[in-house]
């Protein structure tokens, strides 16, 4: 057992040193090529990336908020558009969906996959909207605007329930983009088509970000839109480059969203570790299970379902009297972090939605007890001991304050 010792939330530098060679290696070539925009690196990458999520295209973007934001809009979603999504996600999935000129609208999780809650979006769109024969879209009841897309999100690295999701979707002919920028690697079991999917291969389209801390994550911004669909990655393609056909060319308005070859270079060095680096993460999340078992009453752990493989972006549990906890193991050098704070429904962000305390109640609970505790595949079982350690004693002093109180 080690001494007392600082565990970071997050450990790139380690992560980095087992393959500083090959990184290198990336930066020496583009020196050599001065190849920095596009090009033969950014071309592989996006291959070998859709290999990996099974898909017949990969288009390489400047961010996972651009990815999904071009992914909506070559999807066809238009300005006044209404998107579903959930309150409890980063606000890079409600900001690509506003910036497409569309309105958010939000559906409460489910309290024990912290993902979109199949019976709470069925009641939306069998209860709260309406089918226009006329023009063959649904229609939200109070803003009177069309539904056309909705937004899963793969949260913390565990896949949404897409079978149910992609039913109720051909049920009333609704796009879905997978947000998929914390499941790199993970699957869902398809009942419908019996077997394995990897996340980013069963909505329309989806969207991945490679932001450093990612699973797989670049030395810098990155992210790419993954599909079937050969139309929408090439509407993809001239929306990441100023709406481009080909240089000086433009067929559409469009944005600077590229993905530079230096960061795609290093993506494809690390896409060759990524289902080992997965695989750890896996095994570091059953030792967390088994060290916190003894705490079940006051811990919830990760649910997985049995048809899902998460790949734990994130470990998340559930503790009450979160925030004091945390403060404890930051005393105690345990670095943490919380995903996410305010759910945004509640963000000033987005106040103009109208919505208030107590509109999506499992989100609003969810997110003052969740914390995240350190996770990365070079995290050790001593790491993980001392980590565990330190939740069972805050929680036993923050016992002792709450009775102190």
């Amino acid at each position: 057992m080690c001494s007392a010792f600082n565990v970071p939330f997050l450990d790139l530098t380690g992560l980095h040193a087992e393959i500083e060679e090959d990184l290198v290696a990336v930066l020496k070539r583009a020196l050599k090529t001065s190849e920095f925009i596009g090009g033969p690196e950014v071309e592989e990458f996006e291959h070998e990336f859709a290999r990996f999520c099974d898909v017949d295209y990969c288009v390489g973007v400047s961010s996972g908020t651009d990815a999904l934001r071009f992914a909506l809009v070559a999807a066809g979603v238009a300005p006044g558009d209404v998107v579903v999504t959930v309150p409890n996600t980063f606000i890079a999935t409600a900001e690509a969906i506003s910036q497409a000129g569309a309105l958010p609208h939000f559906v409460d999780i489910d309290s024990s996959t912290y993902n979109l809650d199949i019976r709470k979006l069925k009641n939306y769109l069998e209860n709260e909207c309406i089918p226009d024969g006329r023009r063959g879209r649904l229609t939200d009841k109070r803003t009177g605007r069309d539904v056309t897309a909705i937004v899963p999100v793969h949260l913390y690295g565990q896949p949404a329930d897409m079978d149910a999701i992609l039913e109720l979707a051909r049920l009333h002919d609704l796009v879905v983009i997978e947000d998929a920028c914390q499941a790199h690697g993970a699957e869902y079991f398809s009942q419908k088509e019996d077997r394995w999917k990897k996340a980013g291969s069963m909505g329309t389209a989806a969207a991945f970000s490679f932001y450093p801390g990612k699973n797989l994550g670049a030395c810098g911004e990155g992210g790419a839109v993954t599909t079937n669909d050969p139309d929408l990655a090439k509407k993809v393609r001239m929306l990441r480059d100023h709406g481009q056909a080909k240089k000086y060319y433009h067929e559409m308005e469009g944005y600077n969203g590229r993905l530079d070859a230096i960061q795609a270079g290093l993506l494809r060095v690390k896409l060759r570790h990524l289902s080992d680096w997965n695989e750890k993460r896996r095994e570091a999340a059953r030792r967390y299970n088994n060290l916190l078992e003894v705490a079940s009453e006051a811990i919830i752990p990760p649910h997985v379902p049995s048809w899902a493989r998460a790949v734990y972006h994130l470990y998340v549990v559930r503790v009450p009297e979160r925030d004091l906890v945390r403060e404890l193991l930051q005393a105690r050098g345990v670095g943490t972090g919380i995903h996410y704070p305010i759910p945004l429904h509640l963000q000033k962000a987005y106040g103009w939605l109208g919505h208030r305390q107590g509109d999506f109640p499992v989100a609003e609970r969810v997110a003052n007890e969740v914390l995240s505790l350190p996770m990365y595949p070079q995290l050790s079982l001593d790491q993980q001991q001392y980590v565990a350690d330190k939740v069972l004693e805050s929680l036993t002093a923050r016992t002792r304050v709450s009775i102190g109180n």
